[in-house]
């Protein structure tokens, strides 16, 4: 094998290429920061600007898998530039928005595609790059992701809006992301066959090397995906659940406005983006199912002691931070698992299944926790059985294993 040496340089950065791109994409979060304005101008309800989040994000995880096959197959470059032309074209096209089904095109179907295409490059990129600081790199790259409503958001509600008014901020944004999406695209490029670190060896693990490629079918043919998947989906939405509730809650609670703006957009997204790089640098040294273990443990103390934090805007802060940073985790954490269980040659696709999981979450958390406040017109219910969902998902985390230790197929 090839030692490149000479490469590390290089290969940070496409860690700048990755967290470019995933700071324009992350603003998937910060859809909340468009609602009221759009309710205002046009007198939608709630429960219809929320289908707009709902079919972005079914669209994202769907396309995440095609695109994930796509990048395995002809390389980054591609996938990435129609990511970031397609999130850009999304945001400039909501500024000719007069009805709702449109919207649902532009943000949900348009954006929806430009970020799973978008997502679906950097990690499997950085994963071929850092085969020895794996987590700590995908965490680096991913990061963006939880970090970009907490630039994009305070800017566009604070300054782009008031000043500009909603149609012109969705076009500056689109041009903004357009060139930082293709800035990342253009820095996302896979190593040299044979790529290697100077001094670094596979490591040996149970009397196997660690690098046996897995196809998708001989993924699904392990335990393990389904016990990661099941822990993926159920602690995500117990994230998502207590996420989607959380501007009503502390509304509910008595937090004031400026308070509440800051803790969703500022609080909230710097936990996420800790939770994928402290995570992720963690899970080199301790172990990726062990972080995702600690994490969601963690997660399910802290969804009870969110709603008893009540109005106390510092304990709450901190509930919030901590709950954001354990489903951060969990984003970036199983995309590193992914690449060092089942290999980096269909890192892609192989992901892209397992993001799915992510997919699921992303309509049932939100889902289940509005019914439980409809049923019983108070959050305890809602933030309760997130912590269930959360204990479930770490019974199914401390199940999985490394798949050449469960009876993972062989290739002939």
């Amino acid at each position: 094998m090839q030692s490149n040496t000479g490469r590390g340089l290089n290969r940070w950065w496409r860690v700048a290429g990755g967290l470019s791109m995933n700071l324009a994409l992350g603003t998937l979060y910060g859809w909340s920061v468009f609602v009221a304005p759009l309710e205002a101008q046009f007198g939608w309800k709630r429960a219809e600007t929320s289908m707009v989040f709902t079919i972005a994000v079914i669209v994202f995880a769907l396309s995440f898998v095609v695109a994930g096959r796509l990048q395995d197959r002809y390389g980054p470059l591609a996938c990435s530039l129609a990511g970031g032309v397609l999130v850009s074209l999304g945001f400039y096209l909501c500024s000719f928005t007069t009805s709702l089904n449109y919207l649902f095109l532009c943000f949900g179907v348009i954006g929806g595609l430009g970020n799973g295409f978008g997502y679906a490059t950097p990690i499997p990129v950085m994963a071929k790059w850092f085969p020895d600081k794996r987590g700590l790199a995908v965490g680096l790259a991913v990061g963006g992701y939880g970090a970009g409503s907490a630039i994009f958001g305070p800017l566009a509600q604070l300054k782009l809006i008031p000043t500009y008014g909603l149609p012109a901020t969705f076009q500056i944004l689109g041009a903004i992301f357009l060139v930082m999406t293709v800035a990342g695209a253009l820095l996302l490029r896979n190593p040299p066959a044979g790529y290697r670190p100077e001094g670094w060896t596979p490591p040996v693990t149970q009397g196997v090397t660690a690098g046996r490629e897995f196809t998708p079918g001989e993924m699904l043919r392990t335990r393990t995906f389904y016990l990661m998947w099941a822990g993926y989906a159920l602690g995500c939405s117990a994230g998502l659940m207590v996420i989607s509730q959380l501007v009503p809650f502390a509304k509910s609670v008595g937090v004031g406005a400026a308070a509440l703006a800051t803790m969703t957009l500022v609080v909230g997204a710097f936990g996420n983006a800790s939770g994928r790089i402290l995570s992720g640098w963690m899970s080199d040294r301790l172990g990726r199912i062990n972080v995702l273990r600690v994490m969601i443990g963690i997660c399910v103390a802290a969804m009870p002691a969110l709603y008893a934090a009540g109005s106390n805007v510092v304990l709450l802060y901190a509930a919030v931070f901590v709950v954001y940073w354990c489903y951060g985790t969990q984003l970036s954490v199983n995309g590193v698992a992914a690449s060092d269980f089942w290999g980096t040659k269909n890192a892609g696709i192989n992901y892209g299944i397992l993001f799915t999981a992510w997919g699921v979450a992303g309509i049932i958390g939100p889902r289940i926790g509005g019914v439980l406040y409809d049923r019983y017109h108070d959050y305890q219910a809602a933030f309760c059985a997130a912590a269930g969902l959360a204990a479930v998902a770490l019974l199914c985390e401390l199940g999985a294993k490394r798949p050449q230790a469960d009876g993972a197929a062989r290739r002939p």
